[in-house]
């Protein structure tokens, strides 16, 4: 790391800990030369993930559009943002931790749905309705039907 008073670079590392918002480290060292302290941050690097849309076309995979696709399935109820959020957070860092970089939106909205299944029910209806395109009520009812019958 080089010294940024006088641009040595061999330092050691005095002290090592999380950073306030947990997803890097803060690191303080001391310069072999100078002897003077400054700080670092160590920031894990994240491989993009791409997402494979139905049409064939291929997009970067961004988290404030599988939040607001949950935050319209859950509007007007009694599902907290904070949970939403959650939600988006475990969906990205398990699509992060595949070795696969390439993700289809369909698998995308199996594990939107399977999380929000488990939150709110209604939401869940909302947003496989939207996700699967039902045609009819025929297709609507049998996906309560398997929901009624899973309880």
């Amino acid at each position: 790391m080089k010294c940024p008073f006088c641009g040595h670079l061999d330092s050691k590392v005095v002290d090592s800990r999380p950073a306030e918002d947990s997803t890097s480290i803060r690191r303080r060292r001391e310069c072999l030369a100078c002897h003077k302290r400054f700080t670092t941050f160590e920031v894990m690097e994240s491989l993009p993930v791409v997402v494979i849309k139905k049409d064939g076309s291929r997009q970067s995979f961004d988290r404030s559009k599988l939040l607001n696709g949950m935050i319209r399935a859950c509007e007007k109820r009694p599902v907290p943002f904070g949970t939403l959020e959650k939600i988006a957070e475990e969906i990205e860092q398990a699509l992060q931790n595949e070795m696969d970089r390439e993700v289809s939106s369909d698998r995308i909205g199996e594990m939107v749905m399977d999380r929000l299944k488990e939150v709110d029910e209604v939401a869940y209806v909302r947003f496989a309705s939207v996700y699967r395109q039902f045609k009819d009520i025929s297709t609507f009812m049998a996906e309560l039907n398997k929901l009624l019958q899973e309880k």
